[in-house]
């Protein structure tokens, strides 16, 4: 019985080493296939083509094509998700990490849990959330825009993405300067966009999808939400500079699943970077009105970690849930 005990064991033992050995070694000769970009939004948005974007600079020095693969839904959560529970941590699957990925699991319960189900590759870009009135609107600035929605309480409306970031800046501003605005929940920027556009709402606010109505005199943009002026409209204030005391850290970048061999991680943030690094990448951002906002590895772990401690606040703060 003990001779049989001690084969079994020796079994296990060499089993496990040939599972240890065979991770060694793909790690090793990493990559030796296609990776795999989740891009969690629908094709032919903001995202999608500056990921696509990134992704064709990307593979030539990752040495492999990376195959994009749109996973929309639930915010931007449901292919971190999907990844988080049914991916291998051996790099080749990846997907973009929203700050709503960190915000989810304090609205509804989740699958997943943000501090240890990721593993954080590298910080990428940042959205430009702002505010917009169609041009031929009654209002020249912010501050007239919010003189009279504090004159005519209930009255004045703006849309927004239902639970996004640019509705919850708008929840806090209007608590701070105790205004009521009516807030007109949207599921898509294409779909705000169109009801300005329309003058079936009064203002929009949102990231930079309002970009190219702006750029074509339709749309007028009285704010940005970030913490300095942006690059693209320098002459645009932000919140803070009106006097509300908000704003929006809307960065996001690339993580796998939890437990990724570290060496690969390093050559993902190496390819990835270098990849930024590329014109095509920049010239991408700057027409869809997004900015470089570049974090190595312990960097974007570090600003997630922190991050979910915000989103955690702000949802408490606003007294938000969903079912």
């Amino acid at each position: 019985m003990r001779l049989l005990r001690n084969q079994f064991f020796r079994l296990i033992a060499g089993a496990a080493g040939l599972l240890w050995a065979s991770v060694v070694a793909e790690a090793q000769t990493y990559p030796s296939r296609p990776v795999t970009l989740i891009v969690p939004w629908a094709a032919g948005g903001t995202t999608d083509v500056a990921l696509r974007a990134l992704a064709t600079a990307t593979q030539k020095h990752l040495g492999q094509t990376i195959l994009v693969e749109n996973r929309p839904g639930a915010a931007g959560t449901l292919g971190p998700q999907q990844m988080a529970a049914f991916a291998k941590p051996d790099g080749y699957t990846v997907s973009q990490i929203y700050n709503t990925v960190f915000r989810a699991p304090f609205l509804r319960k989740t699958t997943y849990d943000p501090s240890k189900d990721f593993s954080y590759i590298i910080g990428v870009s940042g959205y430009t959330y702002g505010f917009v009135v169609r041009n031929d609107a009654f209002w020249g600035t912010m501050q007239e825009f919010l003189a009279d929605a504090k004159a005519k309480p209930g009255k004045i409306n703006y849309g927004a993405q239902a639970n996004g970031n640019a509705h919850l800046t708008m929840r806090l501003l209007a608590k701070q300067l105790d205004i009521n605005l009516v807030s007109v929940p949207f599921k898509g920027g294409p779909e705000g966009v169109n009801a300005l556009l329309g003058g079936h709402i009064n203002a929009y606010a949102d990231s930079s999808v309002w970009a190219p109505q702006v750029n074509a005199g339709q749309f007028r943009l009285l704010a940005t939400f970030a913490p300095a002026r942006t690059t693209n409209w320098p002459s645009v204030p932000t919140l803070k500079e009106i006097g509300v005391d908000v704003d929006v850290n809307a960065s996001y970048g690339i993580a796998g699943p939890g437990g990724m061999d570290p060496k690969v991680v390093k050559v993902l943030h190496d390819a990835f970077k270098k990849g930024m690094e590329d014109p095509s990448f920049a010239a991408a951002l700057t027409q869809l009105g997004q900015e470089i906002v570049y974090l190595n590895t312990d960097q974007y772990h570090a600003f997630a970690i922190k991050q979910i401690e915000e989103e955690k606040r702000l949802v408490e703060e606003l007294g938000l849930k969903e079912e």
